[in-house]
């Protein structure tokens, strides 16, 4: 459990210091600190052990969600797709890991729909080219939330809804209102997502 704490305390700190990047808006900060706090949450799980099935998925939706902080990194629109891209295939990989878990009830599937509905109304007019992807994005990570809901892992439901919660803070910035607030409230969220999927793998 040392260990666990030891990466856990590599992500909290690596988190204060590109939220003070995004503030000051220093580039090189930022990139070196998101990327040391994704390598905390690759530590996290491996520390915890990778045996089984869902923990394998889970791990791999970890890596695929790195290389996706890695993207995002850099300001163009191909940097974004990839990121993009990168981000769906982890939620299949996380997909994957919950849905050996249990199978959602029509209760989990209407909720995720509406959900899922309304953010896609909120973002159309602002997508003008991206529509496809983002609704490519939108239907595998609300699928995601709907597995994990049914997971029987406090930290995979909860994580899988902070992850879901930060990517709206992720599509604000990108397509309806850029401005600091959404990092400084998508960040939290978005680490905290991915540290609880690393602990729900022990």
């Amino acid at each position: 459990m040392s260990a666990a704490w030891l990466w856990i305390g590599l992500g909290g700190f690596s988190l204060l210091g590109l939220l003070a990047a995004e503030v000051r808006r220093r580039p090189l900060a930022r990139a070196a600190s998101k990327v040391a706090c994704s390598l905390g949450f690759i530590l996290l799980a491996l520390s915890q052990g990778l045996e089984g099935r869902f923990a394998q998925w889970v791990f791999a939706g970890l890596v695929l969600s790195a290389l996706g902080d890695v993207f995002l990194i850099f300001p163009s629109g191909r940097a974004f797709l990839a990121g993009l891209v990168a981000f769906l295939l982890a939620h299949l990989a996380y997909v994957g890991a919950f849905a050996a878990e249990g199978s959602p009830g029509p209760w989990a599937f209407a909720l995720v729909l509406g959900v899922g509905l309304g953010v896609v109304r909120w973002l159309w007019p602002h997508l003008e080219g991206w529509r496809v992807p983002v609704l490519a994005y939108a239907a595998v990570i609300s699928v995601m939330l709907l597995f994990a809901l049914a997971a029987g892992r406090p930290e995979a439901r909860l994580g899988a809804l902070l992850f879901y919660l930060s990517d709206l803070f992720v599509a604000r910035e990108r397509f309806v209102r850029s401005e600091v607030l959404n990092p400084l409230l998508g960040l939290p969220l978005y680490y905290a997502a991915q540290y609880l999927l690393a602990l729900s793998v022990g």
